[in-house]
């Protein structure tokens, strides 16, 4: 079995898990409040400011046994560069204040989450980044998906405050494709121990993130 194959087995209750969080089963159905969605635009800026740096810790920690992951990191930050400032633009356009957000601080989960991907890349194996970017990228895919005209439709909310999950979704479909080729390279058992471990704790962790985001518009339907 190749490794990307491994991965997604490997993973397959933490992805379901998160999959079912309460949060992300009602923005998929479109029953998210403005300010929900907002909150989550927050919490996903908060993340995703720290996508580059973290890349570029990765990269200065492997060594020239791990040149190609190294090149290929090179890509993902070229990519990945100035995202966090489209999440920004969302806010604005649908209403929040893009500035408070950038000032603010990111909720308890989402720091620990940030936290936890540090630690690992820095204390232990830093190849184990890319089990967080298999998590992240298959998680904004199906959020554009099938959630963003969701959230669209029923915020009535202009397409220019949905630009990171639309374009992220799209971007991230032909990431997933080049991290599938990428990860059936990874021939190193210690490596993919990692990769799986950071993938099994930041599908936990990324559901928190969602689950510490209020949605007033899920918690009237569910009552």
């Amino acid at each position: 079995m190749k490794f990307f194959d491994e991965l997604r087995l490997a993973t397959r209750d933490e992805a379901l898990k998160l999959q079912s969080t309460p949060q992300i089963v009602d923005a998929l159905h479109g029953r998210i409040s403005r300010q929900a969605y907002v909150d989550y635009l927050a919490q996903a800026y908060h993340h995703v400011s720290h996508t580059v740096p973290l890349m570029k810790a990765t990269k200065a920690c492997l060594d020239d046994a791990h040149s190609h992951f190294r090149t290929a990191l090179d890509e993902y930050i070229e990519e990945e560069t100035g995202h966090e400032e489209w999440i920004l633009d969302d806010i604005a356009a649908a209403g929040g204040d893009a500035e408070s957000v950038r000032h603010s601080k990111p909720n308890e989960a989402t720091e620990l989450m940030v936290a936890f991907a540090y630690d690992q890349v820095q204390r232990g194996n830093p190849m184990s980044f890319f089990g967080m970017v298999y998590v992240l990228e298959g998680t904004s895919i199906q959020l554009a998906d099938m959630g963003a005209k969701s959230v669209q439709t029923s915020l009535g909310l202009p397409p220019a405050a949905f630009r990171y999950l639309t374009s992220h979704g799209a971007l991230d479909i032909e990431h997933m494709a080049f991290f599938e080729n990428l990860m059936n390279e990874v021939t190193s058992m210690e490596d993919q121990v990692a990769i799986i471990h950071m993938a099994k704790r930041m599908f936990g962790l990324f559901a928190g993130v969602f689950a510490s985001i209020h949605n007033e518009a899920g918690a009237v339907h569910a009552s």
